[in-house]
């Protein structure tokens, strides 16, 4: 069907003002030409579109960018960034890696939304009630799994035709709220924990977003964690388990001073910066440890 083509792509062979201010040698070489080696990690080589790699000692000098709106910044002093699948077009991918950046795709694995190109491909009966009111997204049944899992086969198969490397689950936490499913602590779990292993299947390594009740859980199914605001909300020690794991935690708020939060989320490990909700292309980082 329609619909479905459009998100079922193959898998490959193998700095804005802010607006409120201002044969192995062969496969070796192919890597050098195509991607070039990791910054500060100069034997490890991957090919474009490879799983992204997270060398340890690299865990905490992580720089990177969350954008979702307006045009993408390909230029942005990044190592990492985390990207729309549907918005980022093949050619900016392409930019993106020939400059050493690793590429995460976002995809929402517990709900969806009445504009998404899969949406008919839910049946009826997995679909609930509003993520937030007026955000133009519901929950999933993510009991489901046989219902959901081939979508998000056919989302995490777009990323990888892109060159993505990684994928963040977000909408990972339904059980946390008003889903209109009685859904439990096990049934996310569970859920997310298939989510993880479908995409390591597709050569993607798997990021959670949020969901911080269940990192101690789920620290060691995901190779990476994305926090929004866990210095406003007091939950960064939390996020430990992957710091900890030397995984980088990628980890954004949207108010207070960078220079007052960096001290903690530095401290932790994170690699942190302030940004607008919008997650357009504006952002203010933390230095390096």
């Amino acid at each position: 069907m329609r619909i479905r083509r459009a998100w079922a792509v193959p898998l490959p062979r193998p700095a804005h003002a802010r607006r409120r201010g201002a044969g192995r040698g062969l496969a070796v070489l192919l890597s050098v030409l195509l991607l070039g080696p990791l910054p500060g990690c100069r034997e490890q080589l991957v090919p474009p579109g490879a799983p992204t790699p997270w060398p340890t000692a690299l865990a905490r000098q992580w720089q990177w960018q969350w954008q979702l709106t307006g045009p993408l910044d390909v230029t942005a002093d990044a190592d990492v960034f985390l990207l729309d699948p549907v918005r980022t077009t093949s050619t900016e991918a392409a930019a993106l890696r020939s400059r050493d950046r690793r590429l995460i795709c976002q995809v929402r694995i517990g709900s969806y939304a009445a504009t998404d190109p899969d949406v008919d491909r839910f049946p009826t009966d997995v679909r609930g009630a509003p993520v937030t009111v007026g955000s133009g997204r519901n929950w999933l049944d993510v009991r489901r799994w046989d219902a959901i899992a081939p979508v998000l086969a056919d989302r995490f198969r777009l990323c990888r035709g892109k060159g993505f490397g990684g994928v963040a689950l977000d909408d990972a936490d339904a059980y946390l709220h008003h889903s209109g499913f009685p859904l439990g602590f096990d049934d996310q779990l569970l859920f997310n924990r298939r989510a993880a292993k479908l995409a390591r299947s597709l050569d993607l390594s798997p990021g959670l977003v949020d969901d911080v009740p269940q990192v101690a859980a789920l620290a060691p199914d995901f190779d990476f964690a994305v926090n929004q605001e866990c210095v406003r909300r007091r939950e960064c020690a939390k996020l430990l388990p992957f710091a900890d794991a030397h995984k980088p935690v990628f980890h954004v708020e949207y108010t207070g001073d960078p220079a007052a939060f960096c001290v903690t989320t530095v401290g932790y490990g994170f690699a942190s910066m302030l940004k607008d909700r919008t997650l357009d292309a504006w952002r203010e980082t933390c230095p390096r440890p």
